[in-house]
């Protein structure tokens, strides 16, 4: 149980630990993709100020070239063609660095290549108005449009130039929009994956310090088991071994030393030493067991014997279970027990064994002799009884007579008796042979027994379909036959007997009597009868040997036989119950299993 709770508090742990470091990571990716943003957009900004700043120098390099070109038109003076000449090279300077910082928009690509024809234009008009001048047909209509088309192409450059600083100027605003919401929401973001960190790690310190606490306290537990086990291995005589497969190294218990006779840590924990305690001639199996244990990794009930070094023998029985550690390692945790006590008990019960299945034998022989050589003198007497009634009766006063019928009842009870106790002694050693049984056809053989009895009273016997099963048959026989004897013995007087026999199949959690039963489907078997009754308290009194709940002078009977019956449901591993009140009959239950 403390190993799966400190299990779950590590697992919180480690969970808590990774979430942490996927925090941090998340805060320091949050962090560089601020920084990078900032840095993007200053380079935003000094590319957009670059741009400019060319896209103004190239308008001040073309309105230079203008002004130079249109002063040596005036005055035709070579002089004023300086201007002129050094702005080609100047704009194509600033046009190589336009190309180079705004390659970040595909747009601003478009409109360079758009601006490039365009000065490529002004500079071809520029030429062309040169050729014009030095042919001197300034006058003519060509030389007029010529010089209109350079407004015109000068106009088209500053509108495509005013198109791209508009461009520029709105690409660094969008982005620094973008910034300065991003700029917004990352500090509220961190804060708040800070606060749930911080969360995190308060959690995980109060747990590790309910984690100590809690080592702390199954430490002492351990350490009173400890001891308990310890003390436990002294009183039971144990002791215990430990092999370590992957290293082949031994530990054994301070108790396992005593178990040899020795005080703990006498010799070195290892096999060879041990085996020299092992009793000379249960070496050669106790070797193989070994062997068996180091090829299986697994050792199994084994049973030796060792010679301590007083020369006492003791009886020792040991096995092992594999365990695999987390760290991967297998080890064998074993134990040995001194059962040379149990052996020796085990040694006395086996001899009073024997001789109590041969007190039992003599026993059941003398039962057998005495009821049979009992019967004997028991049949003389009633002989010469009976003839003392046909021939001297008529001799006899009344008192002799009325003593010749207690002698006579006697015998009679007496004969009832030695029968019975045959009967009783024949049912508790019961023959163990189960077969199949129709218990219909038994209770049919049981009425035929009675049926003088009951013909004579003209009971009323009925019953349910009674199902075969798995029994000894004669017993089954003799227990129908008791009930219904009993049933019919104790009728009322001038009342039909009535005995009714019911059937039905249940589970032992469904019936009241079987409640502390093992669970189990039963067949169960009722015999009603209508007669005297009894008093419910003597219910279980009237299954016990020679007991009777009535007067021997008014019901016949030796008591006997309700313990037959008793002990013939015991024989069937079954249960048998009564159920009682006066003048309103009873009821015998029994349950015999399927």
């Amino acid at each position: 149980m403390a190993g799966q709770v400190f299990s779950k508090s590590a697992l919180f742990l480690r969970i808590v630990f990774l979430v942490s470091v996927f925090l941090i990571l998340v805060i320091g990716g949050f962090t560089y993709k601020h920084i990078s943003n900032l840095t993007d957009s200053t380079k935003l900004v000094v590319s957009t100020y670059k741009v400019n700043v060319e896209l103004e120098q190239v308008i001040s390099y073309l309105k230079d070239a203008e002004n130079g070109h249109r002063n040596y038109i005036l005055t035709k003076d070579a002089s004023h063609l300086e201007p002129y000449l050094s702005a080609r090279e100047k704009v194509n300077e600033s046009f190589a660095e336009l190309k180079e910082i705004a390659s970040h928009s595909e747009a601003q690509e478009k409109n360079l290549k758009t601006l490039s024809k365009y000065i490529d234009a002004l500079f071809n008009n520029f030429t062309q108005t040169n050729a014009f001048i030095e042919n001197e047909l300034t006058l003519t209509e060509e030389f007029k449009s010529n010089f209109f088309a350079e407004k015109v192409i000068m106009d088209s450059i500053r509108q495509k130039v005013d198109e791209m600083v508009a461009l520029e100027n709105k690409l660094l605003e969008e982005h620094n929009k973008q910034y300065q919401s991003n700029l917004q929401f990352t500090p509220l973001f961190l804060y708040l994956l800070l606060l749930f960190t911080l969360v995190l790690i308060i959690i995980s310190y109060n747990r590790i310090s309910n984690d100590f606490k809690n080592i702390k306290l199954f430490n002492n537990q351990l350490s009173i088991f400890k001891e308990a086990t310890i003390q436990l291995e002294t009183i039971g005589k144990h002791g215990n071994w430990v092999w370590h497969v992957n290293t082949n190294t031994f530990t054994f218990s301070d108790n396992f030393y005593r178990v040899l006779g020795e005080k703990p840590a006498v010799f070195k924990p290892t096999l060879k030493d041990f085996i020299e305690f092992v009793h000379p001639d249960d070496k050669e199996k106790f070797n193989k067991d070994v062997e068996y244990m180091m090829v299986n990794e697994d050792l199994p009930f084994i049973y030796y014997r060792i010679v301590q070094k007083n020369g006492t023998i003791k009886h020792i029985k040991s096995y092992g279970k594999l365990l695999i550690g987390e760290d991967g390692e297998k080890r064998i945790i074993g134990n040995i027990t001194d059962i040379s006590d149990e052996i020796k008990n085990y040694l006395e019960l086996e001899d009073r064994n024997r001789e109590l299945e041969k007190n039992n034998a003599e026993l059941s022989e003398f039962n057998y002799v005495a009821s049979h050589d009992l019967q004997e003198p028991l049949r003389k007497i009633q002989t010469f009884i009976s003839r003392l009634e046909d021939k001297e009766s008529k001799n006899f006063s009344s008192t002799g007579i009325q003593y010749l019928q207690r002698i006579t009842s006697a015998a009679t009870r007496m004969r009832l008796l030695i029968d019975d106790l045959l009967q009783f002694s024949r049912t508790n050693k019961p023959d163990k042979e189960f077969v199949t049984t129709n218990l219909n056809e038994i209770l049919e053989n049981a009425k035929q027994d009675v049926a003088e009895t009951i013909s004579e009273k003209i009971a009323l016997i009925s019953n349910d379909a009674l199902p075969t099963l798995q029994a000894i048959p004669f017993q089954i026989q003799q227990l129908f036959l008791n009930l219904l004897s009993n049933s019919l013995k104790y009728s009322k007087k001038d009342t039909v007997p009535v005995i009714k026999i019911a059937y039905t199949k249940v589970n032992s959690e469904d019936e009241a009597h079987l409640i502390k039963v093992p669970k189990n489907n039963y067949h169960k078997i009722t015999v009603s009868d209508n007669g005297i009754g009894f008093e419910q308290k003597y219910a279980d009194r009237i299954f016990e040997l020679f007991n009777r709940l009535h007067n021997k002078h008014e019901y016949s009977g030796t008591g006997v036989g309700l313990s037959i019956c008793k002990k013939i449901v015991d024989n069937h591993q079954g249960f048998i119950f009564a159920e009682s009140q006066l003048q309103l009959g009873a009821t015998f239950t029994i349950y015999l299993p399927e």
